[in-house]
């Protein structure tokens, strides 16, 4: 995953150094992108997660005054993200086709809202170009962790249970049961507990919009997220090294690459 972000990057080096002004009149009458309010949705992958990451709202309003002598905007953004472990990986089931995640107990859910600054840069011309803007946001995270499920087989009959539960109790009625795949994604989803933390966040926002009341662009950038205690994703089964939390962390960090689109008034 963090081989993503050389390719993306020189890209957008590729797009700036390409990208020529235009002199469109924006409605106020400059040659500049000057709108006021900016609202976006998008999808984001991160280092933490796999390729779809998550789902994000964004929205930037500009604001009186100047920040650093740059024109700035109230940031607002709330995330809903996926948090894996470095250590899941995917196991086939011999015999049976289908495949699950070995070893791990709990899914990490996160909803991030977020506050903060977005500093304009770089602005764009109206009609052509593109703008580059410094955010930095923080929030709460509230952490859903919920129970990973597994189909497991005995005989003619299938069940759905937590992984925790299939590998501590292997046998039921004097049965074996086999894990043979993954369990439905919802299932469990009532039996999920809350954790709260809280992240900050640095990016950069390239927006490379072409059309003048829409907007389409890339935020890249670097986040940090901390919760009062280990949050077990893929326990330690390794007693001699440690207790069951060894290896989960309460403090993560990520790189993220979102890509957005929206509209601009």
């Amino acid at each position: 995953m963090k081989s993503l972000y050389t390719p993306v990057c020189c890209a957008l080096l590729g797009l700036f150094l390409l990208a020529i002004p235009a002199r469109a009149q924006s409605p106020d009458g400059s040659d500049e992108d000057n709108f006021h309010t900016v609202t976006t949705f998008g999808i984001t992958t991160n280092t933490n997660a796999g390729l779809l990451g998550g789902f994000v709202f964004r929205q930037s309003k500009r604001l009186d005054g100047e920040l650093f002598g740059k024109t700035q905007y109230r940031y607002i953004s709330v995330e809903l993200v996926n948090v894996k472990h470095p250590r899941e990986y995917a196991a086939g089931s011999n015999n049976f086709g289908g495949s699950f995640l070995l070893g791990k107990e709990n899914y990490l859910f996160v909803v991030r809202p977020q506050y903060g600054r977005e500093i304009s840069l770089f602005r764009r011309n109206t009609d052509e170009g593109i703008s580059v803007n410094a955010i930095f946001a923080a929030g709460p995270s509230l952490g859903i962790i919920k129970p990973y499920y597994v189909e497991v087989s005995s005989g003619n009959t299938t069940r759905q249970i937590p992984y925790a539960q299939a590998v501590a109790a292997p046998a039921t009625g004097g049965r074996a049961e086999f894990i043979v795949g993954s369990g439905g994604f919802f299932q469990g989803l009532g039996e999920s507990s809350l954790t709260v933390g809280l992240h900050a966040k640095a990016a950069l926002s390239f927006e490379l919009s072409a059309f003048r009341n829409n907007t389409t662009g890339l935020e890249i950038g670097f986040l940090s997220e901390i919760y009062p205690s280990k949050i077990v994703i893929v326990p330690n089964t390794n007693t001699a090294l440690g207790d069951r939390t060894l290896g989960n962390r309460n403090f993560f960090t990520s790189g993220y690459v979102t890509l957005f689109f929206g509209t601009k008034k």
